[in-house]
Order: structure tokens, then sequence, then C-alpha cells
């Protein structure tokens, strides 16, 4: 899952930062309206944590923009404020916030909210993805091949959990580092290809049928070959 944390306050960007990139989420920060807004336009997010008391432009006003434009035009944005008071909030829900968090708050109860709103998602979406024998519970991140358990770090489940929800799908390492990394990733490392060969040694080296992909010169892909259209050039 990917995250934009608007904050202007350094110490608790930092903070958040750090502890939802630990729970095993993606995580942009910006610390101004201004480029809280413009990385909503650029970047695909699955929530947004805005602060309202912002430089630049105010988080209402980064809100009202973002509600009113198609790409994350309906991400849910969880809204942080210094203020108590009830005019806030319900400006802010108004305005189109799906939840309200009052500073100084619990980190383990915004988690939870998170949790709470990325479940009211997936309506559409099923938590529970297979691809072959492989089984990816996202909500309980929980992995199994056939009837054995397998163990991934954080990072290396957000990896499958994106190549599983576009099972089928060949993706490129710029649009991996993308979605997995935050934007600050350097292109220039191998630190996708050597996540790649991390997570394919769990999910496919102990087993006969590989599902996980390499297309030479394009990217990767998770795919079932069995029932899936096999692609020209692949490793």
């Amino acid at each position: 899952m990917k995250i934009l944390v608007v904050e202007d306050e350094l110490k608790m960007a930092d903070y958040l930062r750090r502890g939802l990139t630990e729970q095993g989420y993606t995580v942009d920060a910006a610390h101004d309206g201004i480029d809280g807004r413009h990385l909503a336009q650029e970047y695909d997010y699955d929530v947004i944590v805005l602060d309202v008391m912002l430089p630049g432009i105010d988080g209402f006003a980064v809100l009202r923009s973002l509600r009113g434009q198609q790409r994350n035009g309906d991400t849910p944005v969880i809204m942080l404020t210094a203020r108590d008071r009830v005019e806030d909030r319900v400006k802010g829900l108004r305005e189109g916030a799906d939840d309200y968090l009052v500073k100084p708050f619990s980190f383990l109860e915004l988690v939870a909210r998170l949790q709470a709103l990325t479940r009211r998602g997936r309506t559409q979406e099923s938590s529970q993805l297979r691809v072959g024998d492989l089984q990816i519970d996202l909500l309980a991140r929980k992995v199994v091949r056939g009837t054995v358990r397998i163990d991934l770090t954080a990072k290396e489940f957000a990896l499958l959990s994106v190549l599983a929800r576009r099972q089928g799908e060949v993706l490129s390492k710029t649009a991996i580092a993308e979605l997995v990394w935050d934007m600050n990733f350097d292109s220039n490392t191998n630190v996708v290809e050597v996540a790649i060969k991390r997570l394919r040694a769990k999910i496919d080296g102990p087993y006969g049928v590989s599902l996980l992909h390499t297309i030479r010169g394009m990217g990767y892909v998770l795919e079932d070959r069995k029932v899936g259209t096999p692609l020209a050039s692949a490793t």
C-alpha cells in the first residue's frame, strides 16, 4: 500500500514516515500544501494523510483540489489537526475527508484507521488474491503456496501484492519502483532486481512451477502459465 503524508512539522512527518514504513507501507512525504497537491496529482496513492495547517495552501484547499481531479479524486483522506474545534472537523468532512484525527494521537490508532479505510475501499477488490496455487491474504498479510506458509519481509510482501494485483500484466522496473518504493528511489541501483530475485527464491524456488517471470527488456510478470497466455522472450 502506498501512502502520501502531507505534514509540515518535520519531526512528525519523519515519525509517521518511519513508523508506516516499518508497518510495510510505501510512504511519500510533503511538507507544504503546494508540494502535497503536486504529488497527489502526479502519483497514485491508496490513502493520503493530510494535515490541516500547512504553509503555501492549507489542507482544506489541497483536499478541494484533490476531490476535483480525476487522478486520486476518490482516494481516502485522513485529516490531521491540532485544532479540536467541531467546526474544523465538520468543514473537513464536508470538503470530502474520510476520517479525522486530532493531535496528539496514537500511532496505532492511525494505523487502525488506515486499515479500516482500505478495507472499506476494497468493495470491488477481494482481499484474497490467487495466482495458480499461490494464495495471498492482503489483510492478514499471509502467503501460502499449496499448503506451505511462506514468510516474507514487509517489502517482499508489498512487492508480491503489487504483482498479484496486476497478475498477467508486465510491470517495468520503474513502475515497480514507484509502487513499492518511495519517490526518492534511485533508479540506477539494482534494488528491484535483488528484491525480485529474493521473492522468486521464496515463492518459486522450492516448487516445480514458476509463477514470477522476467520478460527481457520489459520487466516482470506474475502469472500461472498453465492457464495464462505465454509471453514471448520470457525467462
